[in-house]
């Protein structure tokens, strides 16, 4: 089978289009027919070695896939050969950037019946990081109050829409260019960055505070001052610690995406249900993919790329 892999973490160019052996499910596993993987982030830094996630060499990437069960190992139940299925893979294995991958059953579920089969594999872990961000982590309720900092990636779309399904008043920040997105995703409040103070803007405290942007350390801290006493502080920027206030119980948290069959299988039903919609930016196929890197590696992408495995 055809499949981009590198054997050394380094700069784009350590990504080969090479043939590769077809894998074989364990038990407990399955063989999918790689329809789509989407690229995240998270790829291009373990590519280049500065994501502490174990994994081994050579390594194929590509943790969120969609594809058609190939072949199923023993002791596998609800999944069959020709089942249709989205998944978020462990990101320390071999991942969807191949013509076939083999993955745990227990990281599958059935794939949305109301958009193309590859675009599925847009949603699983930016939209599993939304919810977790939001509820997981935030702890956030109905008639409560969210500022989601840098809403206008596709992670804070994905958390915008998700929070007002929950009966969420949303403030969201954004940049001219993705203003009208975020406006769209249905956002109560809208703040242009460049132009406003957020202190300035925010008129009464919110019950959490959801930074999705790469702001500067002081500056994230002067934002927990939007947060009511007993609030909290969630992030997605890993690479920074996120600030909390105890003399005002403002309690603190990072979000590392976890894998959650439960919560992406309601993931699936609200995009079949139109409450959701999943955002596909970009259509690449597999040969594209070590440009795509060099291109994420200079700057960052904006939107969604699938790298369609034919």
């Amino acid at each position: 089978m055809k499949a981009v892999r590198f054997h050394e973490v380094g700069g784009p160019e350590v990504l080969r289009y090479e043939e590769a052996d077809q894998p074989t499910p364990a038990a407990g596993e399955v063989r999918l027919r790689v329809a789509a993987s989407a690229f995240n982030a998270a790829d291009n830094g373990m590519r280049a070695g500065f994501l502490p996630i174990p994994i081994r060499l050579p390594h194929v990437p590509g943790y969120d896939v969609a594809g058609t069960v190939d072949a199923v190992g023993e002791g596998v139940d609800g999944l069959a050969v020709g089942d249709e299925v989205i998944g978020f893979l462990p990101m320390e294995r071999g991942g969807g950037a191949a013509e076939y991958v083999v993955a745990p059953a227990e990281a599958l579920v059935p794939a949305p019946t109301s958009i193309p089969l590859a675009d599925g594999a847009a949603l699983p872990s930016v939209a599993l990081t939304a919810w977790q961000s939001l509820f997981d982590e935030g702890r956030l309720e109905a008639g409560q109050r969210v500022l989601i900092v840098g809403a206008g990636g596709v992670v804070g779309k994905y958390a915008i829409r998700l929070a007002k399904r929950a009966g969420v008043h949303v403030i969201a920040t954004a940049s001219p260019r993705s203003i009208d997105a975020v406006r769209a995703a249905g956002a109560d409040e809208v703040i242009d960055h460049t132009v406003t103070d957020l202190l300035d803007a925010v008129a009464a405290p919110v019950d959490v505070l959801l930074n999705l942007a790469p702001i500067e350390p002081d500056q994230f801290a002067a934002y927990v001052a939007t947060v009511r006493d007993g609030g909290a502080v969630v992030s997605t920027t890993a690479f920074m610690a996120t600030p909390s206030d105890d003399t005002r119980d403002v309690r603190a948290a990072t979000v590392f995406v976890r894998p959650n069959r439960e919560r992406l299988q309601q993931l699936v039903a609200l995009v079949d249900d139109g409450e959701i919609t999943v955002e596909v930016t970009r259509r690449i196929p597999l040969t594209e993919l070590p440009a795509l890197h060099a291109e994420a590696a200079a700057g960052r992408i904006p939107g969604k790329v699938v790298v369609l495995a034919a």
